[in-house]
């Protein structure tokens, strides 16, 4: 094996000249140099989406897209040491990010990046995307790795889907990117929007979406999660409360400790909740989400 040594080293001890010749900015070696020790690396980089800075020439790192991410690699080609070159796995969150978004900034998913939980807790982009690896490939588009991905930190969301009713992720149907932009949002909860601003949601359930002519309120300035536990819950339809009554009650009540100050209107004398026929509001109020015809919200 002595004589791979010596032509590496041969090879290192002119490397500053075949620099030269291949025309590279100063101090840059160049990714076929790169390739001679890290051949494993180079071969499955040039699988995933980065391998654009290799071949195109419209961002300027063509022939050197290693050095794009880890900094000018001459010095680490003429003596291979950890400390004489960049390693963006490395690097404080802060920093990471700001490398990566020095092509990626602009991009309409990177839009509420500083606002997102992510970018507070310093959570960079190394910590979810492996930028040179066969078995975690940069971009995931399978749901289940998505989700297994996801899970590592978000435990209790992880474990609200383990209800008896939560929205089909853990069977695979739907991934966690689906609702929730993890690159950051300028909605809370990194939610993804649906054309243009309003709550993702209603990319599914577009019949809930409206305009209506008679609008119930929640729906406006609450959302969906006024009455519904977004990720799972014990209760059917994904409510709030054991019952539908409760949920409603929770507004539509003249509460003692708040005689005048109702968020709702307050049922009519004869709904009295002590019968069956008044205990499930929506068997009279269907439209619950906002009517067409009707301001009462009946069917």
């Amino acid at each position: 094996m002595r004589w791979h040594v010596v032509v590496l080293g041969l090879f290192l001890a002119a490397a500053p000249r075949w620099v030269a010749a291949q025309g590279l900015p100063q101090g840059y070696a160049g990714a076929d140099t790169c390739k001679i020790c890290h051949e494993d690396i180079y071969n499955t980089f040039t699988k995933t989406p980065h391998d654009v800075l290799q071949t195109s020439a419209k961002r300027g790192w063509q022939g050197r897209a290693c050095e794009a991410c880890h900094g000018p690699g001459q010095m680490h080609a003429e003596g291979p040491a950890a400390d004489n070159i960049r390693n963006p796995a490395k690097l404080k969150p802060s920093a990471a990010d700001q490398l990566c978004l020095t092509c990626h900034l602009n991009e309409p998913t990177q839009a509420g990046h500083l606002e997102s939980s992510h970018a507070r807790n310093q959570i960079a982009c190394t910590a979810c995307h492996k930028v040179h690896s066969s078995d975690q490939p940069l971009v995931v588009r399978q749901a289940d790795a998505i989700v297994n991905q996801c899970r590592t930190c978000h435990l209790n969301v992880w474990a609200q889907f383990q209800r008896p009713f939560h929205h089909k992720l853990p069977e695979g149907a739907m991934s966690c990117v689906d609702c929730h932009n993890p690159h950051g949002s300028t909605r809370p909860a990194m939610q993804q929007t649906f054309a243009a601003n309003d709550p993702g949601c209603f990319k599914c359930h577009g019949d809930k979406r409206g305009p209506f002519a008679f609008e119930h309120a929640p729906m406006r300035f609450q959302g969906c999660t006024a009455c519904h536990e977004p990720h799972g819950s014990a209760n059917p339809r994904m409510l709030t409360r054991a019952e539908v009554r409760f949920v409603c009650l929770e507004c539509h009540a003249n509460l003692p400790s708040s005689p005048v100050k109702v968020a709702g209107v307050v049922p009519p004398s004869f709904h009295d909740l002590r019968s069956p026929v008044f205990q499930n509001c929506t068997v009279c109020h269907q439209k619950i989400h906002g009517s067409y015809v009707d301001r009462n919200l009946l069917k």
